[in-house]
């Protein structure tokens, strides 16, 4: 049964995820936000013998996917193809158990959001309005909103999008921003009139104050409520739902040639012919009918369109329900920054699942107990880990293994016989008992680490068992307390087989195989300490879950190292030129070429290397600090450098320098000694 006494009214579900745009793979900050958590609670309700549609796809249309293409000298289409293939396969691999996984560019999708700006459009549910825009006079067109960058106004960003800033998640206009540049062509764009169709939402501010504010005041998570609350306080604006752009739905009305709905209009949309796709004309009671719950699963930074926006659009349709819960989660942060794929700086799925074959439930888990549920939350290597090989290894696949093993080796891996139980058995079968409504009311209040730390609970609460009646001592005095005390052992097990099903999906199935308990089991069967019959044979012992080295560990750190030092490298830039100065200033300096005839270090300085060099009249000693780039002095004897020679002679470390030899800094922070391209005579000058 389901717990949360609101959700009884409902007889089917139908959940959403975000669509990942296909204009790169799906790194973990998705996974945590919104992925990972809309599937342990789909898999949760069918479970509890619930029907449920669980949707996904690509959303293939867009700024982000021409941008791509522009970069890459190729189509839109054949960006979209790529990524569609790579995320749907590394979505399958994780476990993600979408009823369908499509994607917008389809034919089917095109005529639904066609057909459905239509029908708007003809019951006048759109303003028409021309209305300033920017356009990119070099490249000849107008700018959609991901084509033009600059200054957040409420975070001071400058690298904000003309319609969000990805650093404050603040949702903008591209007139919004401070010093606005074109991404086609860098130059300021100006503004210039053009037609689009708006979506009234001022008008539709009453409803959605009483509907959000008021209706789910108490059971929207606060951060969505909130943010929520603010836009409604701010005063809601007409929001256009067509753009200038030749990628993407076309407009399906006369005098609206090069314009195609906004990517924000589109996409939800998706979620319905996505439907269509999958169920035929069966479809509508998955978005109809008043006894289907439809839950949205977002990150924060789509809070806004989900509660807002598509909210608005179905009520202008008139014959949709509304989300009853949208449980947008908040950023996960990588290693102590945030995630950037256009800095590379993250984790990406179809990456992990290469470099650790077979471990897809630790990463769930891992993302699930981690998860950024009230607050930014932070991803380490080291954390993943010390999940890894403290909980999932030392607690529940040390227990398990625990149980299996000793069956085998007292019982000869059949299921012994319960017996009698102890007043201490006995409290154990009553804890056991709670679990499932423990995790399950959590699950359905969307607190995922509070539900996986209740799973882990009951991993806990079977170690401790076995801890405390100690059966490889207790079978040489009494075997059949053994019998009792493995009996109950492997009902905890067959428990974990059903409840650790939403969360680790892979290592159940080896579970459930190791106990002969394979099958779909209903939650329901959950909480009894008679799940497993006497006499049924086990199967061999496997581990549930191997330990991760240090070794595999530090390769992914050093490679977000490497990522760094190249971000470091692609975001330098020479620094500003100096005041300027007269020539005959320069001229004072006396610059000249010589020829090194000894080098060493300084003794007691790390960073000083002492030259002795011919400088076409004698010889004279200049002290440099470059030793950590020339690590060995002695191989620069024989080559020529360029010196100033009219510095006044000053001691460095003891030793007198007269003169200073010239370097360039290259922009890894290296100092690199200036020569001249071929050999000259000591002691000319440069100049």
């Amino acid at each position: 049964m389901l717990y949360n006494e609101k959700d009884q009214r409902f007889k089917r579900y139908t959940i959403t995820s975000a669509l990942p745009y296909a204009n790169g793979p799906v790194h973990i900050g998705h996974l945590a936000g919104v992925y990972v958590p809309a599937d342990i609670y789909a898999r949760y309700l069918r479970s509890q013998g619930e029907e449920v549609l669980f949707i996904g796809g690509s959303d293939e249309h867009g700024v982000p996917i021409t941008i791509k293409a522009r970069k890459e000298g190729c189509t839109p289409q054949d960006i979209v193809d790529r990524y569609h293939t790579i995320i749907k396969d590394s979505f399958q691999e994780l476990g993600i158990s979408f009823d369908i996984y499509s994607r917008t560019s389809s034919p089917e999708h095109h005529e639904t959001a066609a057909a459905y700006f239509k029908k708007l459009y003809e019951e006048g549910k759109f303003v028409e309005k021309v209305a300033q825009q920017y356009y990119d006079e070099e490249a000849k067109q107008f700018l959609a909103d991901r084509y033009i960058t600059g200054t957040c106004p409420h975070c001071g960003n400058e690298r904000a999008y003309g319609d969000q800033c990805e650093a404050c998640g603040t949702s903008l206009n591209a007139t919004d921003l401070i010093n606005p540049k074109s991404m086609l062509s860098g130059s300021k764009p100006v503004l210039r009139e053009t037609k689009h169709w708006f979506l009234p939402l001022d008008q539709d501010e009453p409803w959605l104050r009483e509907w959000i504010l008021e209706q789910h005041k108490s059971d929207w998570k606060s951060n969505v409520y909130g943010q929520c609350k603010s836009w409604i306080d701010a005063g809601l604006q007409p929001r256009a739902v067509t753009r200038d752009l030749d990628w993407g739905v076309k407009v399906p009305i006369e005098g609206a040639d090069g314009k195609v709905l906004y990517v924000w209009f589109d996409a939800p949309i998706g979620y319905i012919s996505f439907t269509k796709q999958h169920c035929g004309a069966d479809w509508e009671k998955w978005w109809k009918s008043q006894d289907t719950k439809l839950v949205h699963f977002i990150g924060k930074d789509n809070i806004v369109f989900h509660c807002i926006i598509f909210p608005s659009m179905l009520k202008a349709e008139g014959s949709y329900i509304l989300p009853q819960n949208v449980p947008a989660n908040e950023f996960l942060n990588l290693e102590g920054d945030k995630i950037s794929t256009s800095r590379n700086w993250a984790v990406w799925l179809h990456e992990y699942l290469k470099d650790f074959p077979g471990k897809q439930d630790v990463l769930r888990y891992t993302l699930c107990s981690n998860a950024p549920e009230t607050k930014d939350n932070d991803f380490t290597w080291k954390d993943f880990q010390l999940k890894n090989n403290s909980e999932l290894v030392a607690i529940l696949g040390n227990f398990v293994n625990r149980t299996v093993v000793l069956t085998h080796k007292f019982f000869e891996g059949k299921v012994p016989a319960q017996g009698t139980l102890s007043e201490a058995d006995m409290e154990v079968v009553k804890e056991l008992a709670s679990y499932p409504e423990r995790i399950g009311r959590s699950l359905e209040l969307y607190r995922f680490r509070e539900a996986v730390s209740e799973m882990m609970n009951l991993a806990r609460l079977g170690n401790k068992y076995l801890t405390d009646t100690e059966p490889w001592k207790l079978i040489k005095t009494d075997p059949e307390r053994t019998a009792t005390v493995l009996n109950l052992a492997l009902q905890i097990c067959a428990n974990l087989a059903i409840l650790c099903e939403p969360f680790l999906p892979f290592s159940t199935a080896k579970l459930q195989k190791m106990l002969n308990f394979e099958g779909k089991h209903a939650w329901r069967e959950a909480g009894n300490a008679s799940l497993l019959a006497e006499g049924t044979q086990l199967n061999p012992a496997e581990l549930l879950f191997e330990k991760i080295e240090d070794s595999a560990i530090d390769a992914q750190v050093n490679r977000l190292l490497e990522t760094k030092r190249q971000n470091e490298l692609n975001a330098w830039s020479p620094s500003e030129v100096k005041k300027e100065v007269a020539f005959e200033d320069f001229g004072k300096m006396d610059i000249r070429v010589g020829t090194v005839l000894e080098c060493c270090k300084v003794p007691k300085a790390d960073k000083l290397l002492q030259f002795k060099i011919e400088d076409g009249m004698g010889t004279r000693t200049i002290v440099s600090g470059i030793a950590k780039f020339y690590p060995e002095p002695e191989k620069l004897v024989g080559m020529q450098v360029c010196f100033i020679a009219n510095f006044a002679p000053r001691k460095l470390k003891g030793v007198e320098s007269q003169g200073m030899i010239l370097s360039a800094e290259d922009k890894d922070g290296r100092l690199v000694l200036i020569t001249p391209s071929q050999m000259v005579t000591p002691g000319c000058n440069v100049g």
